[in-house]
């Protein structure tokens, strides 16, 4: 069982919003309109841990220590929307999220197959550490930058214990769960081709609700996502490599394999499917 490790592992990290968060260097004249607007976008993100959790603890019923985990997860995910709910109320109160745009967020996603959503959710904790560590560069008010630099540093923790329980599923589930993890890994890792990046809170996740059934169409601004990464905090190809680069040295690391690539990457899928 790995909850009471990952617990204690996560508890000796956690933050305090109250002591650990540096309120009084807010410097009004560093927080722009366009700024503080992306906040209450991705404060609604954040949120969307509420309608993720519901599904890992619906496709996850026949395992109690990774939907025991969820709480620690969970958790810590919808403080970092309250943080940046937090620093909205406290310094733009007008673009304070209502409950209404909250809860819109919040819809029931398809049953799919648990161990593609747990590769698929490794993949979005690695994707958001570097987002996050992106945003704090690009932010020049202090406190929205510490904010965002804590928040990139608990995606990072949450992608490690990802990797655990894909471990433990390796142990359990052998080549079922290594063909799983390269083919939802192969995906993540060729964004770049995409047209989108992607990420689970713009995928698809409910057939009858199609297309209004990511959670970036139900914000307030659907195409917020995109122009934030493009044109705001510029989440380039450098940025978007060590992306790419952390999937597959983690990939690598777990398979006891090396994947310089994401082609690689695809011929040891193949492999699986073959063998």
């Amino acid at each position: 069982m790995l909850y009471p490790e990952l617990f204690a592992q996560l508890e000796k990290a956690r933050w305090n919003m109250a002591d650990d968060i540096p309120w009084e260097q807010f410097d009004a004249d560093l927080l722009t309109d366009e700024q503080a607007e992306t906040i209450k976008m991705n404060a609604i993100t954040e949120w969307a841990a509420l309608p993720a959790t519901e599904m890992f603890l619906r496709d996850n019923r026949d395992d109690s220590d990774f939907s025991a985990f969820m709480s620690i997860w969970f958790y810590e995910e919808q403080k970092h929307a309250l943080v940046l709910m937090e620093y909205l109320r406290r310094f733009r109160p007008e673009l304070v999220p209502s409950e209404e745009e909250l809860h819109a967020v919040r819809f029931e996603f398809d049953p799919a197959p648990p161990l593609e959503t747990l590769m698929l959710h490794f993949c979005g904790e690695v994707r958001l550490t570097q987002w996050y560590r992106c945003a704090s560069e690009w932010h020049t008010e202090p406190v929205i930058k510490h904010i965002y630099s804590t928040l990139s540093r608990d995606e990072a923790r949450h992608g490690g214990a990802y990797l655990k329980y894909m471990k433990q599923a390796i142990d359990r589930f052998g080549n079922e769960a290594r063909l799983a993890f390269a083919k939802i890994g192969m995906l993540m890792a060729a964004s770049a081709r995409s047209s989108k990046p992607l990420h689970p809170t713009n995928l698809h996740v409910n057939e009858s609700l199609f297309p209004n059934d990511t959670v970036q169409s139900r914000l307030p601004k659907p195409e917020w996502l995109e122009d934030w990464l493009t044109n705001k905090i510029r989440f380039d190809q450098d940025w978007e490599s060590r992306v790419v680069g952390g999937i597959l040295r983690n990939l690598s690391s777990l398979f006891g394999q090396t994947f310089e690539s994401v082609q690689q990457l695809n011929r040891y899928r193949k492999s699986l499917v073959n063998s």
